[in-house]
């Protein structure tokens, strides 16, 4: 269990007998990790449905995944936390999504989030006006956080249901009475996606983003309303990386070093009405105490509660004073000429950057082998289903000593994720190149000229590269459906080429042949390489194969044993 969420149970045994629901006039920051907490509960729960909410029949549907891994990372960043400061809450939870973020879907469910954060810096607590301005800063957030919003999406189900609650407010309002109309609107707009986007209506599908968030947010509504949450309902993975042991520490500090940058100390006090008047207690005068024995002085009063930090060379002058008003909850000390030469040895092991660096996504051993071929540096391991996180890039690039790094998701519901990192990293300029398919990205590598001076134009020329290239991809299809004129049953295997189903067919061989003759059927293409997934064999390859030497005999075709997931072929045509 998280510290915010125990913390908030203890307060709840210990308080008088709980007021009627409509009595919650303000929301505080423990009760929101309870809230975050029941949010990521009732998602997991209901991610498989979310995910089954695909908009095309083939199994590629991951969306429930991409948020549920989001806010659970969120969720991993508040288990060492110890605050009713709202700001603070939201902070760290908000913080940690954004690093945890997967897929379109988990980004913008994390921009959403930081908005609300920001809604809320400076507010130890919410009442429902406040919540509301939080909430539609976080509806802005999330809209500008996609270069072309469409409506129909889960930003028309956040900004009408937002809407709608703030619209609803009154001075009667209480917290309980704006999350019940606001999980009321959601699911309303959930609802309307279908009339909005024809792209659902035709699938017979609400948008699974929109689906993703109401679980979220239904999870708050019901934590308010008394619902406890198993602690084994959520499992979290903390995104950041292990501390180093006592002993690894006392290694690099020996008996004859040199202490010369002091302590990093931070404290957290409960006042005790025994030791002080709370009410009346001078957070000035624990400063300017503070800033007499240390420097980077931070020290601020929530109710009972001081929290400090300080960096000095005597942490014991502090323990002593700030015990004589209170009782510390917590305490940590940090040798920061310890961090120090950390921090130098690291600079004097790394060798000068090299000009260019390139990362990429892949998924199979093939792939990987042909892109490390290439001259990339980093492969990030993922692709559909298995998007990557904000930090899984940030480690990545922080593994790339290169001044311009190029970097290919590979996939559309990972091009986010890409650029959310490209944004938090400053040690490197990051160039995103947008390549929707592994095919794409292979073209634009090998076409590119790394010998070229000017980083910008080699951006640009792979661009242009990838302007040539027409992907299409086989799959197996999970239900029966009608789209774009094809009649679509369970089982059949259906072509797709870019975002369009193109045909279908009872024989995985054949839907792959005609595939392959339609991408050729454009006047401008000659060339074809097909990558072969883990689900195709090479009895199957080779039949392919022969029927394309046959009936198409002026193509260049390629076979490369990729070894993807959900896609037996993947084709890229130039």
């Amino acid at each position: 269990m998280f510290k915010s969420k125990k913390k908030a149970a203890e307060a709840d045994k210990k308080a008088p007998a709980k007021k009627e629901p409509t009595d919650l006039k303000y929301l505080g920051g423990w009760l929101m990790a309870k809230m975050a907490f029941g949010g990521a509960a009732r998602l997991r729960s209901n991610a498989e449905e979310v995910n089954k909410l695909n908009v095309f029949p083939v199994p590629d549907g991951d969306t429930g995944d991409n948020m549920r891994m989001t806010i659970e990372s969120g969720i991993a960043a508040l288990e060492n936390l110890d605050t009713d400061d709202l700001a603070e809450v939201m902070r760290v939870f908000s913080h940690g999504m954004l690093l945890g973020a997967r897929g379109n879907s988990g980004v913008i469910l994390s921009q959403l989030f930081a908005g609300i954060a920001k809604g809320f810096e400076g507010s130890d607590s919410a009442d429902p006006a406040t919540l509301g301005r939080a909430l539609e800063e976080g509806v802005k957030q999330a809209y500008s956080s996609v270069m072309t919003p469409t409506e129909g999406t889960i930003l028309t189900v956040a900004r009408e249901a937002v809407e709608y609650a703030v619209k609803s407010i009154t001075p009667a309002s209480t917290i309980r009475s704006f999350f019940a109309d606001l999980v009321k609107a959601m699911h309303e707009s959930l609802e309307r996606t279908p009339e909005i986007l024809t792209v659902l209506k035709e699938a017979g599908v609400v948008d699974s983003g929109g689906a993703g968030l109401l679980y979220i947010i239904e999870g708050f509504n019901s934590v308010l309303n008394g619902e406890e949450v198993p602690e084994e309902a959520i499992q979290t993975s903390a995104v950041s990386t292990a501390p180093k042991t006592a002993f690894e520490l006392a290694a690099a500090f020996g008996p004859d070093s040199k202490m010369e940058f002091g302590y990093c100390t931070e404290l957290m006090i409960q006042l005790m009405n025994s030791k002080t008047d709370i009410n009346s207690f001078d957070v000035e005068a624990l400063k300017a105490f503070l800033g007499s024995v240390g420097n980077s002085v931070v020290a601020f009063k929530t109710d009972s509660i001081v929290k400090i930090h300080v960096h000095t060379f005597t942490p014991e002058k502090v323990f002593a004073y700030c015990h004589s008003f209170g009782e510390f909850i917590s305490v940590k000390v940090e040798n920061m000429s310890l961090q120090h030469t950390e921090i130098e040895a690291k600079e004097e092991e790394a060798p000068a950057p090299k000009k260019y660096g390139i990362v990429a996504v892949t998924n199979g051993p093939g792939i990987e082998s042909l892109y490390r071929e290439l001259g990339t540096d980093e492969i990030v391991q993922g692709g559909q289903t298995q998007n990557p996180s904000t930090n899984d890039f940030l480690d990545a690039f922080s593994r790339v000593n290169a001044e311009h790094i190029y970097v290919f998701p590979n996939n559309g519901n990972i091009l986010m994720a890409a650029q959310q990192a490209a944004n938090i990293y400053d040690k490197s300029t990051v160039h995103v190149i947008p390549s929707k398919n592994i095919g794409t990205g292979y073209v634009a590598i090998s076409s590119a000229d790394m010998t070229n001076d000017d980083p910008n134009a080699i951006e640009e020329e792979m661009k242009a590269a990838m302007l040539t290239v027409t992907a299409g991809y086989v799959s197996p299809s999970i239900r029966d459906a009608e789209m774009n004129g094809v009649t679509i049953n369970k089982g059949d295997t259906i072509g797709i080429i870019e975002k369009k189903i193109v045909l279908a067919d009872p024989d995985k061989g054949c839907a792959a042949y005609r595939l392959a003759v339609k991408l050729l059927e454009d006047p401008g293409k000659f060339m074809l390489t097909v990558f072969r997934g883990k689900d195709a064999t090479e009895a199957e390859e080779a039949v392919l194969k022969q029927c394309l030497e046959e009936n198409c005999p002026s193509a260049e075709v390629y076979f490369i044993d990729g070894g993807q997931d959900i896609y037996p072929y993947i084709f890229v045509a130039e």
